[in-house]
């Protein structure tokens, strides 16, 4: 739901009805998780998807015809079913309903506590004896799995939303602003921090929270304020000792986070190394750094830099990265 939010709100805010899909249930091979949606907008626009491309057209109809009848029901898509698709598209179950500030009146809540990085779960009856329970919505602040429970009577749809892991980019410059967007895409919370007003321009980082104030002193407030954890992905991309030497001092004292990169070439990161040991720190706290980031694909340019990086970012976080995997990345 979160990457549709704002679709979303729009069409409860219209006071008109759309149609809602929502994959509850997977068999074999599927590309997108449990939880995705699409919505069907009442102008006929699709936002999100539940199949990527294998049952798109039919689940297309399905949505259109709950929005136009009002019909809730959960239906299951195959190969075996008489549709023309591959057979690697294996089995889904979605849950189809019709979509409004009449059938959702709880809605707004929901977006708000998405909007504001607070755990929201939303419960929804799929499978009901009774029909007219059937796309019942209950919403609480407790943090649960996103699954289908099955229960005797009833089978029950739970989606729960927490805040998004963080991606925090150090430095105000090109490779920040194309790594903000890469970051969203792969779903992170991005901010940009840098100590020079100038540079650091809301307008120049649409997609992500912009900070003002001296990397270290940033990055020491949030990790004092438990705002740092395993999910966390740090970026330096600024090459001025003055900048990233007393940051990465800070970030390799903290005791947990997913991954800490830091860009330039591999001059550059000889002499990073020769002044973080002289600060003390030995090989095993420095084979925590990640320099220089990204995998080598051949980047020449600020979004190819961002690709290698994001790369590199995705590896960590799936946990198969491997710093032999990687070499360096020329930075523009």
């Amino acid at each position: 739901m979160r990457d549709i939010v704002d679709d979303l709100m729009q069409v409860w805010h219209s006071g008109r009805t759309g149609g809602l899909a929502t994959l509850v249930r997977t068999f074999g091979n599927s590309p997108l998780p449990v939880g995705s949606m699409m919505l069907l907008d009442p102008d006929g626009g699709v936002h999100g998807s539940v199949s990527d491309g294998c049952y798109e057209s039919v689940v297309y109809e399905a949505a259109a015809h709950a929005a136009q009848t009002g019909r809730r029901e959960l239906r299951r898509f195959d190969g075996g079913s008489g549709l023309d698709v591959s057979a690697d598209c294996g089995t889904i179950d979605v849950f189809l309903e019709p979509f409004s500030r009449n059938s959702f009146p709880e809605f707004a809540a929901v977006a708000k506590e998405i909007a504001a990085y607070n755990p929201v779960t939303v419960f929804t009856v799929v499978w009901h004896a009774d029909p007219s329970v059937i796309g019942q919505h209950l919403v609480t602040d407790r943090r649960h799995n996103t699954e289908l429970v099955s229960l005797p009577e009833s089978d029950v749809f739970v989606s729960s939303y927490t805040a998004p892991p963080r991606l925090i980019v150090f430095g105000a410059n090109p490779v920040a602003a194309a790594l903000s967007v890469q970051g969203r895409l792969l779903g992170y919370r991005v901010t940009v921090c840098d100590a020079r007003e100038t540079f650091a321009s809301p307008s120049s980082f649409p997609d992500a929270e912009v900070v003002v104030d001296w990397p270290h002193r940033y990055l020491n407030a949030q990790a004092a304020a438990g705002r740092i954890d395993s999910t966390t992905a740090l970026v330096v991309t600024s090459q001025d000792p003055k900048f990233e030497i007393p940051l990465l001092t800070v970030a390799l004292r903290l005791p947990v986070f997913g991954y800490l990169g830091a860009l330039g070439s591999r001059t550059v990161h000889a002499r990073r190394v020769e002044a973080l040991q002289a600060g003390g720190f030995d090989a095993e706290t420095l084979a925590r750094l990640h320099a220089p980031a990204g995998f080598d694909i051949g980047a020449r340019t600020p979004m190819e830099s961002a690709v290698a990086v994001a790369a590199e970012l995705l590896a960590a976080r799936s946990g198969t990265l491997h710093h032999a995997d990687k070499t360096a990345v020329p930075v523009p």
